[in-house]
């Protein structure tokens, strides 16, 4: 087996650039995977590891074989390099090298009555992962993220996510490009914004749905807002007229879960 102890070898140079620069997961199509429950849900969300490395201090080879296919190459690590390696306060000695997936709107699979999420222009990868978490939880069809501001492979997101990037279908669009394809598959959507709304909880989402939602600090572009099925809006009660946008998002999620009895 393949031994690395020097954190400026060539091959742990170019890690480093995965881990740190989105431009270098564009071009390679490559990213890393940090920890073995992300990893098992990457492989069983049929994402294709290349290699994986590992602190035998803290995770065994013996360990590590029982969940991967048998094809993907092992190299030991030392402590220098795992430590440069690695993303994560907490440590769990395993980092995989995958291959990203294609993100393309025309890729998702969707059932006969589908139940999707739109997040337009979310900058902060760790509400992106938390809202990720929200979607695998609640079992929904689809995410789409419309004019993306962050690289989805961005090492927080699948940190934030806790795998959960893996275990949903996810396309990337422009707003126009997302609209377009909602209105073609007769998706009614229903926009979270403070203007032209009514309470999110007097609509029926029993039918094709998309909820949309978009950033805390200037809410949803023009489109999202003229075109909608119907704005809506959580009523606040207190001193402020908004929330974290991931909290917001599973407010949403759950009352159309709840109107469809969770099926």
């Amino acid at each position: 087996m393949k031994l690395i102890t020097s954190a400026q070898n060539p091959f742990i140079k170019s890690l480093v650039l995965l881990q740190e620069k989105a431009k270098a997961r564009k071009q390679s199509g490559k990213f890393l995977i940090e920890g073995l429950r992300e990893m098992e849900l990457a492989i069983k969300g049929n994402y294709t590891i290349e290699t994986i490395l590992f602190l035998p201090e803290l995770v065994s080879e013996t360990e590590i074989k029982k969940s991967i296919p048998n094809m993907v190459e092992l190299i030991e690590i030392s402590k220098e390099v795992y430590q440069k390696l690695a993303y994560r306060d907490t440590t769990e000695g395993i980092i995989a090298v995958a291959q990203t997936k294609s993100l393309n709107l025309a890729d998702l699979k969707l059932p006969e009555n589908p139940l999707i999420l739109v997040m337009e222009a979310i900058e902060k990868p760790g509400n992106i992962g938390a809202m990720l978490r929200t979607c695998d939880a609640a079992k929904i069809d689809a995410v789409i993220i419309a004019n993306p501001k962050t690289d989805l492979y961005n090492p927080n997101i699948v940190r934030s996510s806790v795998g959960c990037l893996f275990t949903n279908q996810i396309a990337t669009a422009s707003t126009d490009e997302t609209i377009a394809f909602l209105q073609q598959n007769n998706i009614h959507f229903y926009s979270a914004t403070l203007q032209n709304s009514t309470a999110y909880h007097t609509q029926n989402y029993t039918t094709p749905t998309a909820l949309v939602v978009g950033t805390e600090a200037t809410g949803l572009s023009q489109p999202w807002r003229e075109q909608a099925t119907q704005n809506i809006i959580i009523p606040m009660q207190g001193a402020i007229d908004s929330m974290n946008v991931s909290v917001a998002a599973a407010i949403l999620i759950f009352e159309a879960k709840r109107q469809r009895e969770f099926k």
